[in-house]
């Protein structure tokens, strides 16, 4: 008896339990809180890109062809003369272990000399294959012609081929390549933090309301005229002269938390894939659907004409057509209003309607005021 009225009674708090649960699922989930580095970045700390021209070496046969590549020779002849090399007038070199590259890197803010940077290694001849290559020193430049780095060693590829008797097969790219901490930095870029006592914080997506709410956060936090908005996308905030302070003072404001207003009702139609994306903020309008779809089929059937024996007549084939209409049932969605999108495609699907049926859909129910959302197509 003791047995039975204990398992009745964790029966009950086990139904209590998942009935609690399941209430707080149902509840309207709140806007969550972000990290202010998340919404917003300093102004002048940005990355840099880096471009160098390369030869890489040690290619099983995969290299370049000559014949169609005269820059990778050029480029061999000029890098053994700078070694000491000199090759006799008029030599034709027929190189096959040989790629010409372009090396490519990212100059992260507050690089110093002597960090190591990842590369990426692209050919840009005819070569089959990058596997197993050694990159030659190659300087890294930036856009001011100034050499921010210099890369070297061995090019890692995540795909591999193989071709025999006319037969080839492939796993993914083996013409692009990477090197971790492949370049070294050889020179820093300077970075302004703002000037005197001022930074400028760049919202990563123009909003009147979040830029408000990010500076009257700072200001509750700082103090107030910490902070002041002076646009959609840039906040003005007052930082600390003195270097220790400035940094730590940014440490906390990067930290800070934010919570954004709900994002602009967007739907995203990919016109070449049929795809449909859309956001929480979707919502409609009450409206009716009609759809239904009229296809004509065209088809040529070969008819063989044969005379009577000794006729003297000739066998003729000539072709009848064949046409044929078929028009499907069209059928009406009444579509009641605060219905969500997700529904919405739901239903459509279930009458049938295919993914370019959908774009246009969406499309007469944006041009008749239905969807209340802004519809981009990509």
């Amino acid at each position: 008896m003791k047995i039975a009225r204990y398992a009745m009674s964790a029966l009950t708090h086990f139904i209590s339990g998942w009935l609690c649960l399941a209430g707080l699922l149902l509840l309207p989930q709140a806007a969550q809180a972000e990290r202010l580095q998340d919404l917003a970045s300093i102004q002048g700390v940005r990355p840099n890109q880096l471009l160098g021209y390369g030869l890489v070496v040690g290619l099983d046969g995969s290299g370049d062809q000559t014949t169609q590549t005269p820059f990778t020779v050029q480029s061999v002849v000029s890098m053994l003369q700078q070694l000491g090399v000199i090759l006799p007038p008029g030599s034709a070199l027929q190189l096959k272990n040989v790629a010409a590259v372009m090396v490519t890197a990212t100059l992260a803010p507050f690089a110093q000399p002597g960090q190591g940077m990842d590369i990426t290694v692209s050919s840009i001849g005819n070569a089959k294959s990058l596997r197993g290559g050694t990159l030659l020193m190659t300087p890294l430049k930036g856009a001011d012609g100034q050499i921010y780095g210099m890369a070297q060693g061995s090019v890692l590829v995540g795909g591999v081929g193989a071709a025999a008797a006319g037969a080839k097969t492939q796993i993914n790219h083996l013409s692009v390549g990477r090197i971790p901490a492949g370049a070294t930095v050889e020179r820093a870029l300077p970075t302004a933090l703002g000037q005197g006592n001022v930074i400028l914080l760049e919202l990563k997506d123009s909003d009147f309301s979040t830029a408000g709410l990010v500076a009257d956060a700072i200001n509750r936090r700082f103090g107030a005229a910490t902070a002041e908005a002076q646009d959609a996308r840039v906040i003005r905030v007052r930082v600390p002269e003195h270097g220790g302070e400035r940094v730590a003072f940014i440490g906390a404001l990067e930290s800070l938390s934010v919570t954004p207003p709900r994002p602009r009702a967007r739907v995203i139609l990919n016109a070449r894939t049929g795809s449909i994306v859309m956001n929480q903020s979707v919502t409609l309008e009450a409206c009716a659907v009609a759809h239904g779809n009229l296809s004509v089929v065209i088809a040529s059937e070969p008819v063989i004409s044969q005379p009577p024996a000794l006729s003297g007549g000739q066998t003729v084939v000539t072709l009848r057509a064949q046409i044929e209409i078929v028009k499907e049932p069209g059928q009406l969605l009444l579509l009641k209003g605060g219905a969500s999108l997700a529904e919405v495609v739901k239903a459509l699907n279930a009458i049938g309607a295919t993914p370019q049926d959908l774009l246009a859909i969406l499309q007469a129910m944006k041009a008749a005021g239905s969807l209340r959302a802004e519809l981009e197509i990509i």
